[in-house]
């Protein structure tokens, strides 16, 4: 087993942010021929109830990471490969400053790819040219999810099924870009370019590079957005009229607009399906337009997903075609016809198969405000800033519905870049209240199939030295690590290949340390306590 020592000088912001828990990690491998569970004469194991740690704190706490446009990462196009891995360390070491545990990375931003790929060519967002692999060359997605997993946060591969083109694409796509080898299966509207869902090779497409994704990456999640047919412009059709025409020779007797619908969830379905076949623990999630229709619940106004983005989100809710689910909720708490919380509420009553609800956050309202210019700018749309406290105010929103299964268990900030830059003061906003302590991402226990749960861990301390025998049986993923002291118990996630730890000294030593085991999807085992 390759084991990891879990330094936290992995990062300055690491260090700072983890000193308190785990002042200084060391390298160790498990000693030979240690016992499971041998102590050193301070330290004995305990079954006694009053020893026991708490229930592990279970919140996620995600957030997008665009590609597309430079939105976050990289920060210009054709950065060299070393500005682009500075910048994707950083992002992550914010991340863990935050206590976040899950990074949402655009990976396929306009039918191209930040990774090499046999089925799209590399992105212009990343190289700076359509087709052009970073220089040196290196795979971007390989090394984010080692960065991440490093750091115990989850990957998640974002994914956009039909766009083609973004109008802030700049140069020509290469020649094995969709657009130029099959502009048969595309579409131009406005100033896009789209994959037409309405062409079976079309879907076939995506859902092969989707699988291809997951077959050879070591992916937490797969996630796709509210891009399914484009927004619609001027009252401007989409040019599917040749499709829908083969469709109805075909036998089709459906209306145009249901028959889109179809063609969504056929793909909504059949993704869920081939990523549950390949790789059962794979996390699918969707993020759809924070409102199904208006008048849903009474009272909610705007636009209609479901006729505008043929997006039958309710649908595939109710049929449980995601692992979970995070509708955008871009308004305020107090926006009187988009409500936060109402719309929420009306989310979780309809999730029927009891799957993750996990709503995303305008995070990006919260604008910089660095000068008195700043201060008062408004964003693309004119719309004036959210002070740090509405996003505090709707994560602790969130938290009052988590209770019972389908609850509401954790928030996806859109986007790094507002956390990054600290706009406004977000970040102390965040690590000073709602984000203060850590959190584990929720179970999927639907995902077990009914695998055994994690073993107790067999572990030893040798004067500050904890250290983690591994789990013979493979059943444990990652740990979470409690320690005792001064009556107070304190969790910290260990990323899945730590496998020993130095304790505090001094004053903020423990009295009782305990390790619990999880399996890839979040399920904990029994804890092994020991205590002075």
């Amino acid at each position: 087993m390759n084991t990891r020592t879990w330094h936290p000088g992995l990062s300055l912001v690491l260090t700072l942010i983890l000193s308190m828990l785990l002042p200084r990690v060391a390298s160790a491998q498990t000693p030979a021929g240690a016992a499971p569970n041998a102590a050193s004469s301070a330290w004995m194991a305990t079954n006694d109830p009053k020893d026991n740690p708490p229930a592990i704190p279970r919140e996620f706490r995600g957030v997008w990471v665009a590609t597309v446009a430079n939105i976050d990462w990289p920060s210009k196009k054709g950065l060299p490969s070393d500005q682009q891995q500075a910048e994707m360390r950083r992002i992550l070491d914010r991340a863990v400053e935050l206590k976040l545990n899950a990074i949402l990375l655009q990976v396929r931003p306009s039918c191209d790819a930040i990774y090499p790929s046999s089925l799209e060519p590399w992105s212009e967002f990343l190289t700076g040219q359509s087709g052009k692999p970073p220089s040196p060359e290196y795979d971007p997605l390989a090394m984010w999810i080692e960065e991440a997993h490093a750091r115990g946060l989850e990957l998640h591969a974002w994914v956009n099924p039909f766009r083609s083109r973004h109008f802030r694409a700049e140069g020509p796509d290469a020649a094995n870009h969709i657009n130029i080898a099959r502009p048969d299966l595309v579409r131009k509207y406005d100033n896009l370019l789209w994959l037409d869902p309405g062409e079976p090779e079309a879907q076939e497409h995506s859902l092969r590079v989707i699988m291809d994704l997951v077959n050879r990456y070591d992916l937490d999640g797969v996630h796709y957005d509210d891009y399914f047919y484009p927004y619609p412009k001027d009252n401007v059709p989409f040019p599917d009229d040749a499709p829908f025409a083969r469709a109805r020779a075909a036998g089709e007797t459906r209306s145009k607009a249901d028959w889109r619908r179809a063609n969504i969830d056929s793909f909504v379905r059949r993704l869920y399906e081939e990523i549950k076949k390949a790789k059962p623990h794979v996390k699918v999630g969707i993020s759809p337009f924070g409102i199904w229709r208006p008048g849903h619940p009474p009272g909610i106004a705007g636009f209609d997903a479901y006729e505008g983005l043929s997006a039958d989100a309710r649908l595939w809710l109710r049929e449980g075609w995601c692992d979970y689910f995070t509708p955008q909720l871009y308004w305020a708490l107090d926006a009187r016809q988009q409500s936060y919380t109402r719309l929420l509420d009306w989310w979780i009553a309809n999730n029927d198969q009891r799957r993750h609800m996990w709503p995303g956050n305008n995070t990006s309202r919260v604008l910089s405000a660095e000068t008195p210019e700043q201060a008062a700018a408004k964003d693309r749309r004119g719309r004036d800033s959210w002070e740090p406290a509405e996003i505090v105010s709707q994560i602790e929103e969130t938290r009052a519905r988590a209770l019972g299964p389908g609850g509401a268990g954790g928030n996806v900030h859109f986007s790094m870049t507002p956390l990054m830059n600290n706009h406004r003061g977000i970040v102390p906003a965040l690590t000073g209240g709602v984000y203060k302590d850590f959190a584990v991402v929720p179970a999927s226990p639907w995902l077990a199939r009914g695998a055994a749960l994690p073993q107790a861990p067999a572990i030893s301390v040798s004067g500050r030295r904890l250290t983690i025998t591994p789990d013979a049986a493979g059943t444990t993923h990652t740990r979470v690590l409690w320690q005792r002291s001064g009556g107070r118990w304190r969790m910290t996630p260990l990323p899945r290949d730590v496998m020993s730890v130095d304790l505090p000294a001094g004053a903020g030593a423990p009295d009782a340390v305990a390790i619990i085991g999880l399996d890839r999807v979040g399920r904990a085992g029994p804890a092994t306590v020991l205590k002075r």
